[in-house]
């Protein structure tokens, strides 16, 4: 959920607004920065800028325009492509976004910020770092990257330009440190294109390749693979789609109709002839590469003698998402390779720490902040900025506010941070969000009673659970919970003679957790409906 503000003479440019995916089953959508802080003050807010088109980085754009309608937004054209979807899914922000392609070497003034784009490699197409000139220096933001000296698209870095930029002098480098526990370098992306090849020419009936839809220099690669094969290229999933669109409209793409067939077309083609691509890398259970596993797909069944590659990164947390799709896969005698049984099917799109201090060392910047990843990830790429003779080095985390002076970097307060989660479009109460974790983790019981004038009961009283009680518990448990409820109806002292019914539920409800408490020893989400006597 990459969100960094700059501010100077009382304006502001946000650099990238990203968002994040819950997998915890609670029914939310996405998740995304609390903006609450540029939301309070609109008016200062001078131009969003993206570096490039990843989710993180471009997905909470529609967001921040709605809190702050007709800012102007600036983005390689790549992103604005993906932008623009997002858009048409948000049409309040839709109608008032303003945007504006920028391209490497553009300078755009914004108030009193100036900003140039630089190129960069990563693990999508457009990818930018930004230069920002003020009147404290050279500010030089890395975007996400990686170092490929030939990257398969022809867009390598722009060397040149930030050796020019070392001698005017950098007053700040902000970079990426998701990979700086790794050391050495990432290698290259055509190292991989090579290895599918191997694996697809080899390969005597279908082949699946999962990857992460936005990486279109990997599905150039195979569309290129799929002509050489004689292969059809099926792309299954709505992401996959979508990226294949944009990568076609800006040019990435080339040749992708001639191999290109409908999903629906799938079954019709010859085992030996097909590649097909998919969606579901962390193993999503509504995702492609899931549903083939299970056998539901309504496009495609795979049977024995099929491979699938997994050719993405397996982000921690989801290995017990994915292996159990692989497990499927191998039970239906599919061949599944991964990068821990074959590392030449993926390469990370992040620098690794020998890329890290390659640019460190370029820009020689006089202080730095390590900027993505945990504490540990920026406190290691501190590390390793010091080692490269940077002597003002600062960590930070979210919501600290960072003063850049004529001294050393230093934090100077904080602004408000969070997490806003996010369904079907509405921001869930966070109330709404706790009481999910709760149902998810105890269960609720919700007991109903009918009571007189008095608040005393004056029938048998139920008692309804789900996600309580294991099948093997005490069948008499919940007639003793009714009991318990009841003793406690009759006990009871109100301070009126005819108690509210909400006094009289607060009892209830009240004796209902403390009977499971002591019983069970927890509290699940508790309920009571109680109705007067007609």
């Amino acid at each position: 959920m990459n969100c960094l503000a700059l501010e100077h003479a009382g304006r502001r440019v946000v650099i990238d607004c990203g968002l994040t995916f819950d997998d915890r089953g609670l029914g939310i959508d996405v998740i995304h920065p609390d903006l609450s802080f540029l939301r309070d003050a609109p008016e200062r807010l001078e131009a969003i800028v993206v570096t490039h088109g990843h989710e993180d980085h471009v997905g909470a754009v529609p967001y921040l325009l709605e809190a702050c309608p007709g800012t102007p937004v600036y983005a390689p054209p790549y992103a604005l492509g993906v932008l623009r979807e997002r858009l048409s899914q948000h049409p309040a922000a839709s109608t008032k976004s303003d945007l504006h392609a920028i391209r490497p070497k553009d300078r755009i003034a914004l108030g009193p910020f100036e900003i140039e784009p630089y190129r960069v490699t990563h693990s999508m197409p457009d990818c930018t770092g930004l230069i920002v000139r003020t009147e404290q220096g050279v500010l030089v933001h890395s975007g996400d990257f990686k170092i490929e000296d030939a990257p398969t698209d022809g867009e390598g870095w722009d060397w040149d330009r930030l050796e020019a930029l070392r001698e005017e002098g950098v007053r700040v480098l902000l970079s990426d440190s998701t990979n700086a526990m790794v050391e050495g370098s990432t290698g290259p992306e055509h190292e991989v294109a090579d290895r599918l090849e191997e694996i697809v020419a080899a390969a005597p009936q279908r082949v699946v390749v999962t990857l992460f839809a936005s990486n279109v220099h990997r599905l150039r690669a195979l569309a290129e693979i799929a002509k050489k094969t004689g292969r059809k290229l099926v792309l299954l999933g709505r992401s996959l789609r979508m990226h294949a669109k944009i990568g076609q409209a800006e040019g990435y793409l080339p040749g992708l109709e001639a191999v290109e067939i409908a999903p629906e077309m799938a079954r019709k083609v010859p085992r030996h002839q097909l590649l097909v691509l998919a969606t579901g890398t962390q193993g999503e259970p509504p995702a492609a590469l899931a549903r083939l596993a299970r056998g539901n797909h309504p496009d495609l069944d795979l049977s024995a003698g099929d491979v699938v590659v997994h050719s993405a990164r397996i982000i921690p947390g989801c290995e017990t998402r994915v292996y159990p799709v692989f497990d499927e896969l191998a039970r239906a005698g599919v061949e599944v390779l991964w990068k821990r049984l074959d590392p030449s099917v993926h390469v990370s799109g992040h620098a690794h720490r020998g890329e890290q201090r390659r640019l460190i060392e370029a820009l020689r910047p006089a202080s730095f902040i390590p900027l993505h990843g945990t504490h540990m990830h920026m406190t290691k790429h501190a590390e390793l900025a010091r080692e490269c003779g940077v002597e003002d080095v600062l960590v930070i985390g979210n919501g600290d506010v960072v003063e850049v002076n004529g001294g050393p970097l230093a934090v100077q307060g904080r602004v408000p941070t969070g997490r806003v989660y996010r369904e079907r479009g509405k921001e869930l109460d966070p109330r709404v969000l706790r009481d999910r974790e709760l149902l998810a983790s105890l269960g609720f019981a919700v007991i109903s009673a009918w009571v007189d004038d008095a608040g005393r009961p004056v029938a048998p009283l139920d008692l309804l659970t789900r996600g309580v009680l294991h099948e093997d518990e005490n069948p008499d448990l919940l007639d003793d919970a009714c009991d318990s409820v009841h003793r406690a109806l009759v006990r009871a002292r109100y301070t009126a003679e005819r108690p509210d019914l909400d006094d009289v539920e607060a009892v209830a409800k009240r004796a209902l957790k403390h009977f499971f408490s002591k019983r069970l020893l927890k509290k699940p989400l508790c309920y009571a409906m109680v109705s007067r006597r007609p």
